[in-house]
């Protein structure tokens, strides 16, 4: 096996252990169920961080840390992605918990197509033929779902566009995967300490409350945090563009599979909105194909 088959095979081991991770996160969310949407997103924060640090030690990435909290520009700009990382999160545990595995599937289905029009939004790019295609089914699909159901799916939606624009703000800021996970937790850590000491002092903490199986996924969150971002950076580091293109729409399906594991109710206007997100997803798909023939990294 030649070198560059091994670092190919090494992308793909990693990124579909990215994704796999992801996909699998909402069975995490209903092991702690019962534990409010505001602690085990603490426990997010603050478990991340030691585990966090100790992978920056292994990979040796802390002079990039140091350099952000010391820029004005950057700590700037890492500060406005905190804000939508953490509501982000937030509706993600909250939704999981509550029962809308599906809405949340679908969010990172239409993920993609959201960064695509902020691209042509923000930074002028065009999109070609294919691409408006499966922006027009995917608005289709949310339309149909919509009227059907007689309710914006709105928790799809701000995960989609929060996410979308959580990576237009990261896009800005010079900073790896894990350095910049790091500084934003850093920084979310103080308003998660604040939370613990009103939990506590109200009686109200389910962490080592004495259920010591609950206690131990608390302490999980960080490594479901960090883990699926360092394996995510592996295979970027690895893999064409394109590739990661493909893998991406891993996670939302096997969401989806978890959504059916656990009894939510798929309704005829679900499977109307989802044929058009798939259809559009495949649209997506074939371009990026098409393109990469003429410039391998293009999407």
């Amino acid at each position: 096996m030649s070198s560059t088959d091994k670092v190919v095979r090494e992308g793909v081991t990693a990124g579909l252990a990215a994704y796999l991770m992801w996909g699998i996160l909402p069975v995490y969310f209903k092991i702690v169920g019962d534990v409010e949407p505001t602690e085990v997103l603490a426990h997010r924060i603050i478990w991340a961080i030691p585990f966090g640090a100790l992978i920056l030690m292994a990979r040796r990435q802390w002079p990039e840390v140091r350099r952000a909290l010391a820029h004005r520009s950057m700590l700037g700009w890492l500060s406005v992605s905190t804000v939508f990382i953490a509501v982000n999160w937030f509706v993600y545990i909250w939704a999981i918990q509550d029962g809308r595995i599906f809405e949340t599937s679908l969010g990172y289905y239409i993920n993609p197509l959201t960064n695509m029009l902020v691209g042509v939004w923000l930074f002028r790019e065009r999109l070609r033929r294919y691409q408006r295609v499966a922006v027009v089914l995917a608005f289709i699909g949310v339309t149909v779902l919509t009227i059907s159901g007689g309710v914006v799916p709105w928790v799809a939606l701000f995960l989609a566009v929060s996410f979308t624009v959580y990576a237009a703000v990261r896009k800005r800021v010079a900073i790896g995967g894990m350095p910049g996970l790091f500084v934003e937790t850093v920084l979310l850590l103080p308003f998660a300490l604040i939370w613990f000491a009103y939990l506590f002092s109200s009686s109200q903490m389910v962490f080592a409350s004495g259920d010591n199986a609950i206690t131990f996924w608390l302490l999980m969150a960080g490594p479901v945090t960090v883990l699926p971002l360092l394996c995510f950076a592996l295979a970027a580091r690895r893999l064409s563009l394109t590739t990661i293109g493909f893998m991406q729409f891993l996670a939302p399906t096997m969401q989806f599979g978890t959504g059916i594991y656990y009894g939510e109710t798929l309704t005829t206007a679900h499977l109307i909105c989802f044929s058009f997100i798939w259809t559009a997803v495949a649209f997506f798909i074939f371009d990026a194909v098409k393109t990469a023939k003429k410039k391998p990294l293009a999407l």
